[in-house]
This record gives C-alpha cells, sequence and structure tokens, in this order.
C-alpha cells in the first residue's frame, strides 16, 4: 500500500466518523440515550439470579477437588498441585463473576431510582412550562 493511499483512507475513515449516521443507521437523531424501565429490572433481575445460582451452585465441586488435590499431592503426583492450582483459579474467578453480578444488580437498582427522579423532574418542569403557556394565551386573548 503506497504512502498517498494511506493518508487518504486515514481521511476517509475520519470523515465517517466526525459525521452524524442517518435515521436509518441504527441510532436516534441527536444520539438520545432511551431507558425503559421494564429493560432495566430484567437486566438487574438476570444478574441477580444469575448471582445466586453462581453461589450456590458454583463451589460444588470445592470440598472433593480440595480433597483430590490433597490425595495426590501426598501420593506424590504432580496431579495435586495443578488441581489445586485449578481449584484456586476457579475460585478467583468465580468470586470476579460473582462480584460483577451483584455490581450489574445494584446498578440497574440504582439507575431506575435514578431515571424515575429524572422522569418525575422532566414531567413536573414541563408541567409548569404548560400551565405558564395557558396564561400567556389567557392574556392574549383578551
Amino acid at each position: 500500500m503506497a504512502w498517498d493511499e494511506w493518508e487518504q483512507l486515514k481521511s476517509q475513515a475520519a470523515m465517517r466518523l466526525n459525521q452524524v449516521p442517518d435515521a436509518g443507521g441504527g441510532a436516534e437523531p441527536g444520539g438520545d440515550l432511551k431507558v425503559n424501565q421494564k429493560d432495566l429490572a430484567a437486566v438487574g433481575d438476570s444478574a441477580f439470579k444469575l448471582f445466586e445460582r453462581l453461589g450456590k451452585d458454583g463451589r460444588d465441586a470445592w470440598s472433593v477437588s480440595q480433597t483430590a488435590a490433597k490425595s495426590l499431592t501426598t501420593q506424590g503426583f504432580a496431579l495435586g498441585g495443578g488441581l489445586d492450582h485449578v481449584q484456586k483459579r476457579w475460585e478467583k474467578q468465580l468470586t470476579s463473576l460473582l462480584d460483577a453480578c451483584a455490581h450489574i444488580s445494584n446498578h440497574m437498582d440504582f439507575t431506575k431510582k435514578a431515571h424515575s427522579g429524572d422522569e418525575y423532574h422532566i414531567y413536573s418542569t414541563v408541567s409548569s412550562i404548560s400551565t405558564l403557556d395557558e396564561g400567556f394565551t389567557e392574556r392574549a386573548q383578551r
């Protein structure tokens, strides 16, 4: 690829990145994010259910694996150390996943409450504007 061709491709890519996609491109005009309370609740609920199942079932093999690892190590098999290492890594990954599920669930609950407050604030602000507009309409008709 020649240097000039590379520069042309970079320029074209930059132009595409700096454009707002049209309505058919999958994004809303203006880039507004729409949040549905039902969707937030479903994500939070799924994360909580996953947290509960992982916490309950994710350690089923822990004691058996530890017993096997100790037994194999005592008998002089290198596999015992390997099994112990795998079990410790499993526990670390499981704990990380449990933390992530709890974080997602808690964040969805927080977001749901925050957006409820935002909705109320927006509704009350818009309502007061329409009340104010009615006053101007009345004065204009007199």
